[in-house]
């Protein structure tokens, strides 16, 4: 395809960025054309931006597990180092934050990563790291955007191109973070078993570098397809993980079970506990806070997104935590960890990260900092939640549904709805107020809220509930279903 011809084609399905990247399907919106002509472009927006600071022409790249993203990781580099940038191309998947560690501690530019995290199996993207060690800001992803119309124009001197291993220092760093003796004793005595779904992405074998133990690994091999499914840290992809920690329970009711769970590139975690429920990171966050605050004795600002629980600023206050709230993303609490001294980050969809490490979501680090708080406690983790609830006396439960929309039409009608005509009642409860910082966050009555929201890739819409009871979160839930189809 034509530089022209992509240009065509970027006016029909436009090159933009969403929470965490560009993505797109693949062959259709992510072609090797793109990616050469967003790749050089990302490189010279983060030459612009961190070069005098880093003294620095070398860009890192990387890639997970998906379909041929190998091969688009090399046309991207090809690309870079046309350009006139030095590269250092990974020999082999690794997850994100090591990519993002790479950029900072190689003292690069920043890093250009091929990975759609979790989306489906037909989706690949791009993510842009800044030489920080994080996601970029919005604003230099709409430098990128702003510049594609431009085209690349090959450099006189092309770059130097090498490979590197990023797995060693991603692990040797990550084990200073933790007490790892301890977990790896408790695991060798037989005092706490691990299982890890890592979702056939690039968390594969890494709890295994870190603890230098054999753990319970669950499907470690590489599946571009992810067996039909998505790998995405939720229920409805772990029905083999519950089904072997419970029959793991069964045969050994002494000792602590601890179930992990990893997206596709491993920037996101989910957990699940000993009896073989599920536990998203709206359960570990609060859990993860009083780890740090109380066991580790760290301080720093507490910063939430708008779909995070409201029993993580409870636990914040009860610790004399200051408490900071985002639109969803991570490049927004990575951008204010910045300016920030940050005890945690977290958002509701398993982005965790933290003020000891990079400004960047770490999968891995949260497993470790979930371990050691479960063998320093030697408690299940929803004993440990349950304790959070009883000592600040807020108890509530929290769902999401993901609607999958006829088309981006149908996303269209639904805004123009929300915009027109603001919704006064859900569920027969008055709306109270409407935050609109990213979708629109309704906070009713009786003290619970909904939050409405679309997704920036997909025709989805998004649907976040936390109140009083089960019953209650899913009578919202299913209301706002009814009137996303009647409208």
């Amino acid at each position: 395809m034509t530089v022209q011809a992509d240009l065509a084609l970027q006016r029909i399905n436009p090159i933009s960025f969403g929470t965490d990247g560009w993505r797109g399907l693949i062959a259709a919106d992510f072609t090797f054309e793109r990616v050469a002509l967003v790749a050089p472009i990302a490189a010279q927006v983060l030459a612009k931006v961190y070069g005098e600071s880093t003294g620095s022409r070398t860009i890192i790249v990387g890639y997970d597990r998906r379909f041929m993203a190998e091969d688009f990781a090399r046309h991207a580099a090809n690309a870079i180092a046309s350009v006139g940038f030095d590269v250092l191309l990974s020999e082999s998947y690794a997850p994100t934050p090591a990519f993002s560690w790479a950029a900072k501690s190689l003292n690069a530019l920043g890093a250009i990563v091929m990975t759609a995290s979790h989306n489906p199996a037909g989706y690949l993207g791009l993510k842009v790291k800044g030489a920080f060690g994080g996601s970029v800001a919005p604003e230099i992803t709409k430098q990128i955007e702003a510049l594609l119309p431009q085209g690349v124009t090959p450099s006189a001197t092309p770059g130097q191109q090498s490979l590197f291993d990023p797995w060693p220092s991603y692990c040797q760093e990550l084990a200073t973070k933790v007490d790892v003796a301890p977990i790896r004793a408790a695991i060798a005595q037989g005092q706490l078993t691990v299982f890890a779904d890592v979702m056939h992405g690039s968390a594969a074998s890494g709890l295994e570098r870190i603890l230098g133990i054999p753990i319970q690994e669950i499907n470690s091999e590489r599946d571009p397809l992810f067996n039909g499914g998505a790998p995405e840290p939720l229920p409805r992809y772990l029905s083999q993980l519950f089904r072997r920690i419970r029959t793991h329970r069964r045969s050994h009711p002494e000792g602590l079970t601890v179930g992990l769970v990893f997206d596709g590139d491993s920037d996101r975690i989910a957990a699940v506990d000993g009896e073989g429920n599920f536990l998203s990171s709206q359960y570990l966050i609060p859990v993860l806070i009083e780890h740090l605050a109380v066991s580790r004795q760290f301080g720093g600002e507490v910063i939430k997104t708008i779909s995070g629980s409201d029993l993580i600023p409870k636990v914040a206050q009860l610790y004399n935590l200051s408490l900071c709230e985002t639109p969803i993303g991570y490049k927004y609490i990575a951008d204010r960890m910045l300016s920030s001294s940050v005890l945690i980050g977290g958002e509701e969809s398993g982005g965790i990260g933290y003020g000891t490490h990079i400004p960047e979501r770490d999968a891995l680090l949260s497993a470790l900092y979930v371990l050691e708080a479960t063998v320093q406690s030697g408690q299940d983790l929803s004993v440990l939640y349950r304790k959070l609830q009883e000592k600040t006396g807020y108890f509530s439960a929290y769902d999401r549904i993901d609607l999958p929309l006829a088309s981006m039409e149908v996303r269209s009608r639904l805004l123009q709805q929300l915009e027109m005509n603001p919704l006064k009642e859900i569920a027969g409860q008055s709306v109270v107020d409407c935050l609109t910082v990213d979708g629109y966050k309704f906070r009713l009555a009786n003290g619970s809220w909904l939050l409405i929201r679309f997704s920036g890739t997909e025709p989805v819409l998004r649907l976040y509930c936390e109140a009083a009871t089960t019953e209650q979160s899913h009578a919202c839930l299913n209301w706002a279903k009814d009137w996303a189809s009647s409208v």
